[in-house]
C-alpha cells in the first residue's frame, strides 16, 4: 500500500496532467473550444473526467494524513481547481448533456462533493450536487432496467456509491429514498446470479458483487442474508465460486486487459463489506479470505509508473482499504 504522501503525490500529479486526455465530448461545431480546460475547468486532468474526480476524491481524503508542509502544497492545488466558478461550470456542463457519465461520474462527483464537505471547497459543490439531484431525479423513473456491465455504466455500483455519500454531500432524503427504490425494483427478486460468467475481458467492477453490495446497503441483516443465499448460493453450500477466484492479468499495460487489476481491489472492497453485514459462519469467512487474496493481488499494481493504470487504480485500492 502507497504511503499518505506517495498517494497525495500520485493523485496530484493526475488531476494536473490534461494530456493526454480521452474527453467523452460531441463536437458540433468546426469553431468549438474543445481543449479539456476550457471544457473543465475544474476536472481537465487524469486522462477522462470520472478518473479526475475520483483521483481528486483521494487527494481530500489523503489531506489529514499528511505532514502539514506536504498538505499546504496540495491544498493549493485544490484551491485552484475546486472554485465556485469552476464547479458552476462543471455543473452547468452536466445539465447541459444528461447522459456524460451516467451514472458512475454522477456518483463520484457526490462522493466527492461528501469528502469535501467539511473543508473550505465544500460550499462550492452547492450547484454541482444540485445538478446530480436534478438528473437523478430524471433518470430513475425511466431507469426500467439496471445496467449490468462490469464497467462504467454498472448501475448498482454507482447507485451504491452515491447511497454512501449522499448525506453529507447534501443530496435529499427524497432523492436517496428513490435511489434505495430504484434498487428495490431492480434486486430484490434476483436469485441464482450466473457468477461463473464472470469476469468478462475488460470488467474493473464485479456485476454479481456490486449488486449484492448495493442490496446490502438498503436490506436490513436478516433480509440481506436471505437474499444473498438465493442471489449466490454457492456460497452457503461451499461449491466452487468463480467470484471468490483471484483475476488473471495477462498484460497490465494493455488499457483494457488492465481494468481487471481494478477488479481485484473493487472485488476485494464489495467482498469485505458483504462480509461485514453477515453474521459469523462459513460465509462470512468464505468471503473474508477471498477479499484478502483480491487485495494482496491489487494492491502491487497501483503505482507502477504507467499513466495507463496510475490515473486510476489507487482509486480503487481506497475504496478496498477502507471497506
Amino acid at each position: 500500500m502507497l504511503t499518505p504522501e506517495e498517494t497525495a503525490k500520485l493523485a496530484a500529479a493526475n488531476v494536473t496532467r490534461e494530456f493526454p486526455n480521452f474527453p467523452a465530448h460531441l463536437v458540433t461545431s468546426p469553431t468549438e473550444d474543445t481543449r479539456p480546460r476550457t471544457l473543465h475547468p475544474a476536472f481537465y486532468g487524469a486522462y477522462d473526467w470520472h478518473s479526475s474526480v475520483h483521483m481528486h476524491w483521494l487527494l481530500v481524503r489523503t489531506l489529514p494524513d499528511l505532514p502539514p508542509a506536504a498538505s499546504a502544497t496540495y491544498t493549493g492545488i485544490l484551491d485552484r481547481h475546486l472554485t465556485t466558478a469552476h464547479l458552476g461550470t462543471e455543473a452547468a456542463y452536466l445539465l447541459d448533456r444528461p447522459g456524460f457519465e451516467r451514472p458512475y461520474g454522477w456518483a463520484w462527483l457526490v462522493a466527492l462533493a461528501a469528502e469535501c464537505r467539511d473543508t473550505p471547497w465544500g460550499d462550492a459543490f452547492g450547484p454541482a450536487v444540485d445538478a446530480v439531484e436534478r438528473l437523478l431525479a430524471g433518470w430513475l423513473p425511466k431507469a426500467t432496467y439496471p445496467v449490468r456491465h462490469g464497467i462504467h455504466t454498472n448501475s448498482a455500483f454507482a447507485l451504491g456509491l452515491i447511497l454512501d455519500s449522499a448525506e453529507r454531500a447534501g443530496l435529499t432524503a427524497r432523492t436517496a429514498d428513490a435511489v434505495r427504490d430504484r434498487l428495490h425494483t431492480w434486486f430484490a427478486d434476483d436469485h441464482d446470479a450466473p457468477a461463473h460468467w464472470e469476469p468478462s475481458g475488460q470488467d474493473f467492477l464485479s456485476p454479481a458483487l456490486t449488486e449484492a453490495d448495493a442490496m446490502r446497503r438498503v436490506l436490513a441483516p436478516d433480509a440481506f442474508a436471505g437474499w444473498l443465499d438465493r442471489f449466490l448460493p454457492a456460497l452457503r453450500t461451499g461449491a466452487p465460486c468463480a467470484l471468490l477466484d483471484v483475476p488473471v492479468v495477462s498484460d497490465h499495460a494493455d488499457p483494457q486487459i488492465g481494468h481487471l487489476l481494478g477488479l481485484a481491489l473493487s472485488r476485494a472492497a464489495a467482498l469485505r463489506s458483504i462480509a461485514g453485514a453477515l453474521p459469523a459462519g462459513p460465509v462470512r469467512d468464505r468471503l473474508t479470505a477471498a477479499a484478502a487474496a483480491h487485495l494482496a493481488a491489487g494492491l502491487p499494481a497501483v503505482d507502477r509508473g504507467d499513466f495507463t493504470t496510475d490515473h486510476w487504480l489507487a482509486t480503487f485500492a481506497e475504496l478496498a482499504r477502507r471497506a
